[in-house]
């Protein structure tokens, strides 16, 4: 198994770490006997430092906090009482919606870019990831080490050395390449007198952070933050011991036991052989022989073209009938085909004045219409590259599939690399990439994708209803969003009217962003640096 980097506190540290975590070694763990404010706090923190949460803790929140009442308390002790009393309503009354009422908030730490992708697969859940945007991996783990995940199995074998040089390579390119490129930015684009020396920082560093992270493999670790219900956690360690990934599965005991120190009746299923442990039996047997069949169907096709592409597969054309319908019925006094009848009789004009008084006078993007914008649906093909893909993925309430990471459909290079002359090394390190993974695949098919760079480019799809296509659309098509994912959210904005014929749909989409900008964050920048001028008076 993969060695996890511990810790290590001072003995006044760990007596007050003792108090709120359920433990102090290991990269899972849960927090308890925090008020959830904090613990949500501490969480939105964590995503954009490089600390661990328990150093984070230590660092900027203990002196915030009245710890008094909680000397005697040990949260690495197991909760007795309440697990009597879970197990009463849970086995004698047998309602599984019960597990829907219990939340943990866990630490995930030292997880790669393709675990996290599995962690973030629930929709009932939330997540905060570490950004590549806001942290450098050109700092080292305590132990020296580059922050990348050593499959041990790969260790182990005749590509052990191989693998780690390899990775050490593409992380030296990273951390080279990073302060050329921001000083280079800085050059690019100058300070200008309304940004403070703060805020005009962070946003070259941020444009910088952007550009470099292609060059980081799948393998590179990630701190998470989740928040669950044991019903989620449940369903997660399910899929969890149930994939090809060694990484995956032991994760998944590192999880399991920590969360049963904190809800231990809502997870006891999971090691039940004829309940949890068939489930998983049952998932991984069915992925795999679907997998096996699906290969002999498609043998003989390639279908990898190089290219960035965002293609609308499916959608309704009738899609605005249904969405008027809808509205008829909820807001009416009428059947279901009455409002057929009526929708129907409808001019151009009332279409129209129905769709946007239902809309709305939208004054932000977090403003949105109701749920007659969830009757019709729009799937969409992507191609992007593995950063963008992990941004979109984490839109829990699309569906979203995706096949697995390769090298086959190329790379992409962002314009600032080759605008600041660095495109020889980038590809030259991309190359690297591309040589490990295929010399990886056959012997470790599945691990051969933590050599894959983030710049490598992914297949899948995302199907969602119009209203969470709203959702996703104007968020990621903010002048602060990464420039790959900006082109994918410009891209369906488009389909979805001319496409689709949508065109009431993507009008009421008022807050999709299309203006060019130099430094994505600069404006987000200065809105956080006049926020915290206000918090400080």
């Amino acid at each position: 198994m993969h060695q996890y980097v511990a810790e290590e506190f001072t003995a006044e540290e760990a007596a007050v770490l003792r108090r709120y975590f359920t433990n102090l070694e290991g990269p899972v763990f849960a927090l308890v006997n925090l008020p959830e404010v904090v613990k949500g706090a501490l969480f939105a923190r964590y995503s954009r430092s490089s600390k661990s949460l328990r150093r984070l803790f230590l660092d900027e929140f203990v002196g915030d906090l009245d710890l008094t009442g909680d000397v005697s308390i040990d949260a690495t002790i197991g909760l007795g009482r309440a697990e009597e009393l879970y197990q009463k309503v849970f086995y004698e009354y047998g309602d599984d919606s019960v597990a829907q009422l219990g939340g943990v908030h866990l630490a995930c730490e030292q997880a790669s870019n393709v675990l996290t992708k599995v962690l973030e697969w629930g929709r009932l859940m939330s997540y905060l990831e570490q950004s590549t945007r806001y942290l450098g991996y050109d700092r080292r783990l305590s132990n020296g080490h580059y922050r990348f995940y050593r499959d041990q199995e790969i260790l182990e074998s005749r590509y052990g050395a191989r693998y780690v040089g390899e990775m050490d390579r593409m992380f030296d390119t990273y951390a080279d390449m990073l302060p050329k490129l921001s000083e280079w930015l800085t050059h690019r684009y100058p300070k200008t007198p309304e940004d403070t020396d703060f805020a005009y920082r962070q946003a070259i560093r941020a444009k910088a952070l952007d550009a470099v992270r292609g060059l980081l493999p799948a393998s590179a670790l990630s701190n998470m933050g989740i928040y669950g219900s044991g019903q989620g956690y449940e369903a997660l360690l399910l899929r969890m011991r149930a994939h090809p990934l060694r990484e995956v599965r032991s994760y998944s005991d590192l999880m399991l036991t920590e969360l049963s120190k904190v809800i231990p009746s809502f997870l006891r299923r999971v090691e039940v052989k004829d309940r949890g442990v068939k489930w998983s039996e049952y998932l991984a047997e069915s992925k795999t022989a679907t997998s096996q069949l699906v290969a002999s169907l498609s043998m003989g096709l390639d279908d990898n073209e190089a290219g960035e592409s965002v293609t609308l597969v499916g959608f309704d054309p009738e899609g605005e009938d249904r969405i008027l319908e809808s509205i008829l019925f909820a807001n009416g006094n009428v059947t279901h085909d009455s409002a057929h009848r009526i929708m129907k009789s409808l001019t151009g004009l009332q279409r129209r004045e129905l769709m946007f008084t239902y809309v709305g006078e939208r004054t932000n993007r977090r403003h949105k219409p109701s749920r007659a914008f969830e009757r019709t649906d729009y799937r969409f093909e992507l191609v992007t590259d593995y950063g963008a893909f992990r941004d979109l993925q984490r839109h829990r309430l699309a569906t979203i599939e995706w096949q697995p990471l390769s090298t086959e459909l190329g790379f992409d290079i962002p314009d600032v690399i080759t605008e600041a002359g660095l495109s020889a090394e980038y590809i030259s390190s991309l190359e690297r990439s591309r040589d490990l993974y295929e010399t990886l695949t056959n012997d470790y098919p599945n691990q051969a994708q933590y050599s894959v760079a983030l710049a490598f480019r992914i297949r899948y799809v995302i199907q969602m209803n119009a209203r969470e296509a709203m959702h996703l659309i104007e968020l990621r098509s903010g002048p602060q969003g990464h420039p790959s994912y900006r082109r994918v959210a410009h891209e369906m904005h488009r389909l979805i009217a001319t496409v689709a014929g949508h065109e009431l749909v993507a009008e009421s989409m008022q807050y999709v962003d299309f203006s060019d900008t130099d430094l994505e964050r600069l404006a987000a920048e200065r809105a956080a640096e006049s926020n915290r001028s206000r918090f400080r008076l």
